[in-house]
């Protein structure tokens, strides 16, 4: 199979505020010819997380920043085309960070086959992949969850929080969760059953609702959003309560520095523990995450919803949508 040209996403400027389409360039690009030993993958699915935001910023983070005027990157699901590497014959499904583009080559040794567990090619960007391993090792390591605990989520429709508000039912707990829009709030009461959902948008007291919600008080937090929540929450808190942070995505697009919390001293009042986590420090887990997520999938017990852009082109509307509520569960992008 020979594939002359590849198109690809490229980082035209570096973003101030919400990206623009303005900030992204589609770019078409040769395909390099099959080397020994060396395969051709082509993209079927591509993931748009909030995570890529910050590295569109020339900061120093956890990650590197993505270099301008080149090829972006991040989760995908292809299909080996071509292939001069017996490990990965013709048609073997692989999950790869080659993403925002269609075709590429590679010598095999950052592909990571799909586990044989019959699901979905696509969930293993989402439910499968980094956003539910995300919910569960912050639920279960980071937060130390118990049954009969209190959780607050917030996006809690989203493809980390929808994931965490089942799993925190599975265990026993008294879920609620925050949300942009009624239609997310009536899709956690009805599909996920999550017990008290505040819409922070329509809500005149964010604290007032929140405490509503959870008329018990706060065990668990698990946080994606920070600023006004955070500053809420803190006050809700029960005794010895567990933040778990995996996110601060109402701090990504902010063009200044925001005022932090103005009552950290519940940490130590309450006697909290708050703890930031990246998930690529727990990937050893994944293969046990995997099996149990699959369990549960299969029995019935966790549902996952997709929000889907169709063709390479569509994923900087697919990624900027990400930051004005356009998603609910895992936003990803179809590489027709």
């Amino acid at each position: 199979m020979y594939i002359e040209t590849n198109r690809e996403i490229h980082l035209k400027n570096r973003p101030v505020g919400i990206p623009t389409k303005e900030d992204f360039s589609v770019v078409t690009v040769p395909v390099a010819v099959l080397k020994a030993g060396e395969v051709l993958v082509k993209n079927l699915w591509m993931s748009v997380d909030p995570y890529m935001r910050g590295r569109m910023l020339e900061r120093e983070s956890y990650i590197a920043p993505f270099v301008l005027n080149e090829v972006l990157s991040g989760g995908a699901i292809g299909e080996v085309v071509e292939s001069n590497n017996p490990a990965f014959p013709v048609g073997s499904k692989v999950a790869n960070m080659s993403g925002w583009r269609e075709y590429f080559t590679t010598s095999g040794a950052d592909l990571q086959p799909l586990p044989d567990t019959g699901m979905q090619d696509q969930a293993f960007l989402g439910v499968l992949g980094m956003p539910g391993m995300t919910a569960f090792t912050g639920l279960t390591k980071i937060a130390q969850l118990k049954e009969g605990d209190t959780v607050f989520v917030s996006a809690a429709s989203g493809a980390v929080g929808a994931i965490v508000c089942q799993i925190a039912k599975l265990k026993g707990c008294y879920v609620a969760g925050s949300v942009g829009s009624d239609a997310k709030a009536r899709y956690l009461r009805e599909e996920l059953g999550v017990d008290a959902v505040v819409n922070y948008k329509t809500t005149e007291n964010l604290q007032q609702s929140i405490a509503q919600a959870c008329p018990n008080g706060i065990d668990v937090y698990f946080e994606s959003v920070g600023g006004a929540h955070l500053e809420a929450v803190l006050n809700l808190m029960n005794e010895h309560g567990r933040i778990a942070v995996c996110g601060m995505i109402d701090q990504y697009n902010a063009t200044s520095a925001s005022a932090g919390p103005s009552n950290l001293s519940q940490l130590i009042i309450k006697k909290l523990t708050m703890q930031g986590f990246i998930i690529f420090d727990h990937w050893d887990g994944y293969p046990a995450f995997v099996e149990q997520m699959t369990q549960w999938i299969q029995q019935g017990k966790i549902s996952a919803k997709e929000t889907v852009y169709n063709g390479i082109e569509q994923a900087p509307d697919a990624f900027i949508g990400l930051f004005t509520g356009q998603n609910t569960g895992k936003m990803l992008v179809k590489l027709d």
